[in-house]
């Protein structure tokens, strides 16, 4: 009876805050709400998992890299949780992001075979699905519904309408979902940084982490190509969103070998930004 009631005010304050965002605009918003979860995310999230996952990454950076990397990262949070707000702008504009490899999107689209595109939890994770709509190209995205079912259907409500209109809820449904919309001629898009029960354990920053083989399995088996992108928040108002060059499946012998390749990918653009990665998920547990 406890998480309905705790669920039940975490709403209010959420519809509250989204309240408070449309009256005073994007703008502020992003440093009202900068400032907010920087101060309430050390109280609300456990520090030693982020403590943890920060050691998992360099055991050598220092006290004040890592208070940093941590205060950052909180920073990011609340802007792209405010973000969810202000959506439908960044749906109708493009002023908001600077596409590199926008060449690769194009391709895609002329050649009408679907890809898997991959990213992680990085600045606002929402804009690379977002963007690929927009270059026509058709597509789903998988997605973790979230544990809140107050605020879950105000999210799934945003994320069709203004994200990609194909939401795929993760899981074993999901994936006869994918094989579906990839029979369909569809692309499928999914974040590959958090920790999932039914994958293997495969080596993450030097430790072996569980890690979804899933993009594996369906490039594997439709002989799709992987296509990793990777979003950077720049200046706190806009976004750079990077696409890299396909990877074939082919060259592969199999789902293990992929994902492995996946992580890889996965670490070098945490490497590149530390600052926009959400070092809050129990990664290795």
């Amino acid at each position: 009876m406890i998480k309905p009631i705790k669920y039940f005010f975490e709403a209010m304050f959420v519809y509250l805050f989204f309240a408070i965002a449309k009256l005073i605009g994007l703008s502020l918003s992003r440093k009202t709400f900068s400032f907010i979860f920087k101060k309430i995310g050390p109280i609300i999230r456990s520090k030693n998992i982020i403590d943890k996952n920060l050691l998992k990454f360099s055991n050598k950076l220092s006290d004040q890299e890592k208070k940093e990397i941590i205060s950052n990262m909180w920073s990011n949070y609340g802007m792209t949780f405010i973000e969810y707000v202000f959506l439908n702008d960044f749906k109708k504009g493009q002023k908001h992001v600077n596409i590199e490899g926008e060449e690769i999107l194009q391709k895609i689209f002329l050649n009408n075979k679907p890809v898997i595109f991959i990213s992680g939890h990085f600045a606002n994770f929402e804009i690379m699905s977002m963007e690929i709509t927009k270059k026509k190209i058709n597509l789903a995205t998988i997605y973790r519904p979230l544990n809140n079912f107050f605020l879950n259907p105000l999210m799934e409500y945003l994320r069709k309408k203004y994200v990609c209109k194909n939401q795929i809820k993760k899981g074993r449904i999901g994936v006869k979902e994918s094989i579906e919309y990839i029979k369909n001629q569809h692309s499928i898009a999914l974040m590959v940084d958090q920790r999932v029960s039914e994958g293997e354990k495969i080596k993450f920053f030097n430790e072996k982490a569980f890690t979804t083989t899933l993009p594996g399995q369906l490039a594997l088996k439709y002989n799709l190509d992987l296509v990793p992108i990777f979003i950077e928040r720049k200046n706190n108002i806009s976004f750079k969103m990077k696409i890299y060059e396909p990877i074939k499946s082919s060259k592969f012998k199999d789902k293990i070998q992929i994902s492995e390749k996946l992580n890889q990918i996965i670490e070098d653009m945490i490497k590149k930004n530390p600052n926009q990665w959400i070092w809050t998920h129990d990664r290795w547990k």
